[in-house]
């Protein structure tokens, strides 16, 4: 649930902090003083794009940050938690969006950068927002399509039908360039098979080229580095009067003068792990000489094969490092040609994998058949409440080429009325008509989502009277569930009476710049705002006690 948002020179708003309550909140006020702004700006902290540039004019930068009750929403906090963007307390998330003057933005949650996909990721879990030409999406079949998806909860054989289509396309495409060049793809793929066996049989890798050059130095210098290691073994140890003798003569000699002057000692220490050392290194040397020999035969298989690799690296034009890179790229598209199989093979394969795919689409199928006959039969009776009696709802499923979204489109029917048949939506519905189907679906559909918070902006539009006060009354008993809250901008003054809570827009001048403000209302204010949206210009007393009776009436509905 949404608890709060604050606004900074966004659009017209210089400084705006708004706290919202559960239940049905009414946004009202006169044409033209932004009633919607507060939406553009909730989207914004959302993750939506900015249309143009939504800075207050002479100002630096906007800056938008709403806050939301994650207490009942399992979902978002699983989100926050698996992208490392919890606060300490579990159930609050705090949108942030800056956005300067130049149309940069910087995106955040709970204070860490985020991007704005992750921002419009996390915010569909929480806010639905109903534009008021909402109805005009619902005119395309794609849209209607993904409504009933929605509404019967398809996501996962929808992931499952998509990732099947696209095994199946990948193999008929494969199978289509077979066919279609048959002779010169054969003659590729024993060009490839043939490259491929000639670098697997070298068994070349960069780790054993490194040690295979290092091997090949050694040997090729096998008697000259005998020669210095024996030399140096002779001087140290094996001389009349070997260096390491010599030292520890000079060591033993200082241990007693040390004795005498203790100043010596420290040069004593230093002689003493010198002779250690020395020490050391003759008996590293000498092993070093019984694993050394001149070996003519190996040196001579070192050569054959760095001279066997070079030759395949100047064959293929590669250098010998990327012998490996140039073998996988070989791999690789052999696979794109079908991996050497033949096209009987491929044939198979394709006709498996199309199996595959049909099997989980008929599912996708079968489960938006199911959902629709529940879906019709809800907007129908929404339809009765919405002052078209006798009107009908229905949704038509037409066959259609396999996609990545299944072997159907479906178009949205409606007979607005007693005795008319159905018909598509765009071609029966009149303006005022689609408005409220377009309603009826849309609060249907939000009623069965997850999504705590829904926002309708203007989308009674078309509608009065009677039936103005029956929206209302839906708003506010969809608001009064206790897993949802609902926002709506509406001139209407029998939808604003229905409300819980009433939130007035107005619009002003301060020190010449034009502002607009957001205050909410209760008691006599909402008696007065309510009164406006009767009466016009000249609110009189006969209008100020009609709208105190709406309120009223509304109240116990």
């Amino acid at each position: 649930m949404l608890r709060s948002l604050t606004i900074r020179d966004f659009v017209i708003v210089d400084s705006l902090e708004l706290d919202f309550e559960a239940g049905f909140t009414a946004l009202t006020g006169e044409t033209g003083a932004g009633k919607s702004i507060l939406i553009d700006a909730l989207s914004l902290a959302l993750g939506a794009r900015a249309d143009g540039n939504p800075v207050r004019v002479g100002q630096s930068r906007a800056e938008i940050a709403a806050e939301f009750d994650l207490s009942a929403q399992a979902n978002a906090r699983a989100w926050l938690a698996s992208n490392e963007l919890a606060d300490d307390d579990p159930n609050t998330v705090i949108f942030r969006r800056v956005i300067d003057a130049g149309g940069r933005s910087k995106s955040f949650i709970n204070g860490t950068s985020v991007t704005l996909s992750q921002m419009r990721d996390l915010g569909e879990r929480l806010v639905d927002i109903h534009g008021q030409h909402e109805h005009q999406s619902l005119l395309k079949r794609d849209a209607q399509l993904a409504l009933l998806d929605d509404f019967a909860d398809n996501q996962s054989v929808l992931a499952a039908t998509a990732d099947a289509y696209r095994q199946w396309s990948q193999l008929a495409a494969i199978r289509a360039a077979r066919e279609e060049n048959e002779a010169a793809i054969a003659r590729e793929f024993e060009d490839l098979s043939w490259q491929i066996a000639e670098l697997e049989k070298l068994n070349f890798s960069t780790s054993r080229w490194h040690d295979l050059q290092a091997e090949q130095k050694r040997l090729a210098n096998a008697a000259g580095l005998i020669a210095t290691t024996e030399k140096a073994v002779t001087l140290l140890a094996d001389a009349d009067t070997p260096l390491l003798t010599s030292v520890e003569d000079i060591a033993s000699e200082l241990r007693g003068a040390a004795e005498t002057d203790p100043a010596l000692k420290e040069a004593l220490t230093l002689i003493e792990s010198a002779s250690v050392e020395l020490s050391e290194a003759v008996s590293g040397l000498r092993h070093y000489l019984r694993r050394l020999d001149v070996d003519p035969a190996r040196l001579a298989e070192c050569d054959r094969e760095i001279s066997d690799v070079l030759e395949l690296a100047r064959k293929f034009r590669v250098e010998p490092l990327r012998l490996p890179e140039y073998l996988q790229q070989k791999r690789d598209r052999l696979a794109s040609l079908g991996g050497g199989q033949s096209l009987d093979d491929l044939r198979a394969k394709e006709a498996a994998a199309e199996a595959a795919y049909r099997t989980v689409a008929q599912k996708l199928t079968k489960s938006r058949s199911q959902a629709a006959k529940k879906f019709s039969a809800e907007v129908t009776q929404s339809l009765q409440q919405l002052a078209m009696p006798g009107g009908r709802f229905a949704v038509e499923f037409t066959p259609r080429d396999a996609s990545e979204r299944g072997l159907e489109s479906c178009e949205f029917l409606v007979a607005a009325h007693e005795g008319q048949q159905l018909g598509a939506l765009a071609k029966i519905a009149s303006g005022g008509e689609l408005s409220r189907v377009s309603l009826a679906i849309q609060m249907m559909a939000s009623s069965k989502g997850g999504v705590p918070t829904m926002i309708f902006d203007e989308v009674d539009a078309g509608i009065g009277g009677r039936v103005a006060e029956v929206v209302g009354r839906l708003l506010r008993s969809l608001g009064a569930a206790s897993a949802h809250q609902v926002l709506a901008v509406t001139h209407l003054p029998q939808v604003a009476a229905c409300a819980h809570h009433q939130l007035q827009v107005a619009k002003g001048a301060r020190e010449g710049v034009v502002t607009t403000t957001i205050s909410p209302l209760d008691g006599k204010a909402r008696i007065e705002e309510i009164a406006r949206m009767l009466g016009g210009i000249t609110i009189t007393a006969a209008t100020r006690k009609a709208a105190e009776e709406m309120l009223v009436n509304s109240a116990k509905a």
